[in-house]
Order: C-alpha cells, then structure tokens, then sequence
C-alpha cells in the first residue's frame, strides 16, 4: 500500500503485518517514532495490522479443520477466496484430490494446489509434474488428504522437496503415527483392558510428570487445544463419524505436581472406543495431540537421578 502523512512531516505504510515510517526527508526508520505512538493513522494501520494477522490465523485454522476432519471442499468454495491472499497462503500447494462419486478421494488424480477459478477450475500440478486444470463441471469438490491417507507418503515428500513446495498449512511434513497391529499378548505393550482388539485406552505416553498441573494444561492451550475435566481434548471426523481423542493431564489443583495418563477416544454420545475401531486420521491426530504435550514434561537425566 501506499504511505499515509501523519503530524509532523512523517508517513507510515503497512509492510505485511508490520507499520513502517520515514520521516519528511523520505528516510525510512527503523521504528515508528514514539511521539507517534497515539496519531490516528498510525493506530488504524496497526488495528489493520492486528486483523489481518487474525486473519490469517484463521485461514490456517480453516485450513486445518479441512484437514484433519477429511472434510470435502467444494470448488467454488476454493475459487472465491482464491484471490484473498491470507487465503491463498494457507491452501498453495496443499495436495488435493477429486471426491469421486462415491465420496472417496481419487487419489490417482491428486496435485499440488497453484490456482482456482471459478471458471477454469482448480490449476494443479499433478504427480507426474504436469500442471493440469480440473474442469469445474466434471469435479465440484475436493479433498485435502491427511497425510496419514497418502500412499507412498515418503516418496510424495520428496517430490514436493523437488518442486520447492511451501505449505502454508501444514500437511506433507505433518508428522504422523500409525496405529499398530493388534497383539496376541493379553499384556499388549502401551494399551489395557486386554489385547489390542478390546482395549480401549493407549498408555504409551502415561506417566509423563510435570511439576505443577497448570504447566500441562497451559502447554496444551499453547498447543492449540482444549482442557476439559482433567483432559486434553482433539474432536475429529472419521469417516463422517464425530468423535474426539482425549489424554488424561489430572484435575487436583492447578499448582501441584501431575502424572499424566492414558490416551482414550470417544463417539459423540461419549462412549469409549475400542482402540482396533479406530480410524487412521483419528489415531494419528489423537496421538499426535499427546506427544506434543507429553514432549513437555520434566526429564531428569540419568546423571540428576544418581545424585
């Protein structure tokens, strides 16, 4: 955008998210001036600035919620915030799939995001490396893949590597967990209530200590998510299904020491689910949700421990 004359000879122009300022000979400067602190231009440009930052952040968000919850996006949709430029940073060079007839993704059909009109459609860059147009008559919606659903995730990675791909939400390089196969131990390492076909909870990230509660939920809030009666919640779509994963953090007083727990998920009446019945987005955010927060917790070195 172009500068704005304030009071005394200076102007100010947003940069981004950031308000810069010269002063009457044209020389930038480093700050804005704090004599300018409460001039009305200046104000304005930083609430501008404050709102589109929210902006952003919530276009990311969006994103993400399209994301993880395998939701289908209509084309149109894509087309008309296309041009918002908070928009397209946060959807160039997703990878997206054409929802075929049936509701599933063709996957055969998936490219990296690089334009969307509503005329012309979505320009993609296939994954043979063509750019191609997907007719907005013959595809109406698509899917932004979980990571976790992507065939030869490694080798797609790469390839994106090769491209100079930038995702502004985070999906290629989103780390994700599988869930294992089910065990014929009835001890079946990191779950209990018996063998990995009926337990219901996921004890691999138990245990973790934090010195005070309030470090654990804070970490969590930081991290993006919800507390809620002792536990960290993530709500998920599966297959169309509601559900949410949940971890144990505790619920005495916010200032005393808290061993975590089990990792559970749960439909939407709140039932426990067995861990075998549960889908391969929701594993991988669930799990994902407690290795963040578990990451937090206070490790004392073989060292410490032998003092």
């Amino acid at each position: 955008m172009g500068w704005i004359e304030t009071s005394g000879g200076y102007a100010v122009t947003l940069d981004g998210t950031r308000v810069l300022c010269r002063n009457a000979a044209g020389r930038a400067l480093k700050q804005v001036p704090a004599k300018l602190k409460d001039d009305a231009e200046v104000v304005r440009l930083r609430q501008l600035a404050e709102w589109l930052e929210r902006h952003e952040r919530e276009c990311r968000e969006q994103v993400d919620a399209w994301l993880v919850r395998s939701l289908p996006v209509p084309v149109a949709l894509l087309a008309r915030v296309w041009p918002d430029a908070a928009w397209q940073s946060a959807l160039r060079d997703l990878v997206v799939a054409p929802v075929a007839a049936d509701g599933s993704a063709d996957t055969a059909r998936a490219g990296f995001l690089r334009d969307a009109d509503p005329v012309r459609g979505l320009g993609i860059v296939d994954l043979d490396g063509d750019s191609v147009r997907l007719d907005p008559a013959k595809v109406a919606t698509v899917l932004i893949p979980h990571p976790v659903l992507l065939e030869e995730l490694a080798e797609l990675r790469e390839f994106a590597a090769e491209l100079g791909v930038e995702q502004g939400a985070e999906q290629l390089f989103r780390e994700v967990w599988r869930r294992p196969e089910p065990s014929d131990d009835p001890a079946d390492a990191g779950s209990t209530a018996g063998t990995a076909g009926t337990a219901q909870d996921w004890r691999a990230y138990a245990n973790g200590k934090f010195e005070q509660l309030r470090h654990a939920t804070a970490r969590a809030v930081s991290l993006g998510y919800r507390v809620r009666g002792g536990q960290v919640v993530c709500p998920l779509v599966e297959d169309g299904r509601p559900l949410e994963a949940a971890y144990w953090l505790g619920d005495d007083y916010p200032d005393t020491e808290t061993l975590t727990g089990s990792l559970e998920w749960r439909d939407a009446a709140g039932r426990r689910l067995p861990l075998a019945d549960v889908g391969p987005v929701a594993w991988s955010e669930g799990e994902r949700m407690a290795a963040l927060v578990y990451a937090g917790r206070v490790v004392v070195s073989d060292e410490e421990g032998a003092l």
